[in-house]
């Protein structure tokens, strides 16, 4: 009786399809599509594709950024983190410096988010997030949706671990004071606080791609 092959990690398939094996690069790209998805949805909802593709381009031509020293999702979206970055600075290059520390897609790009919510709580959550300054936004849809470790995180936001637990708290501080400007009611800003963890993990299922059927 044949055995399966084992399932090929993540550098391996990098390493194949940088090599130019396309099935390689298709397995490494359908195993973390939706993640990638998800990063792109709440904070640039008319340019998803474009965007899931410039990262991974960019992670297949860096050969030389990440060999597999530190997990492949934190290298995967730290990539993404600056294709985004780059997508707004190169939107606003008549403008001042963008900071993302300051800066959010509120501000940027007010829209939509791509992820469908079917309470109102979710689309509060979704709105919140989007009032964020984007490096706070992105901390904290990587932690809840993505359950991303402390490691991860910091190689994401290109910042020491130790560093990572107060941009956590920070994140939430603000979260909440967005979440109550844009509550309807102190009965619903408690349900969503006291809930965030459901509402954003239920909302980890939503994300549609511009080009999904519905």
């Amino acid at each position: 009786m044949n055995q399966e092959a084992p399932a090929k990690s993540d550098l391996e398939l990098l390493d194949a399809w940088r090599e130019g094996d396309t099935r390689a690069g298709n397995e490494l790209f359908n195993r973390h599509f939706d993640s990638v998805c998800r990063f792109f949805a709440n904070k640039a909802p008319n340019e998803v594709d474009d965007l899931i593709q410039r990262t991974f381009l960019a992670c297949v031509e860096g050969r030389d950024r990440y060999r597999g020293e530190a997990s492949f999702r934190g290298y995967l979206f730290g990539v993404a983190r600056n294709v985004l970055r780059r997508y707004y600075r190169d939107k606003r290059y008549h403008e001042a410096r963008f900071d993302p520390l300051i800066a959010s897609m509120h501000d940027l790009g007010p829209g939509p988010s791509l992820i469908i919510a079917d309470k109102r709580e979710q689309e509060i959550l979704l709105q919140a997030l989007r009032r964020l300054p984007m490096d706070h936004q992105i901390t904290l849809e990587l932690y809840y949706w993505e359950n991303m470790s402390g490691s991860e995180l910091a190689q994401v936001l290109d910042i020491p671990e130790g560093t990572v637990r107060g941009r956590i708290r920070r994140a939430k501080q603000l979260l909440e004071a967005a979440l109550a400007e844009l509550a309807e009611s102190p009965q619903q800003l408690e349900s969503t606080v006291a809930n965030l963890e459901g509402w954003a993990r239920d909302l980890r299922q939503r994300v549609r791609s511009p080009g999904a059927s519905e």
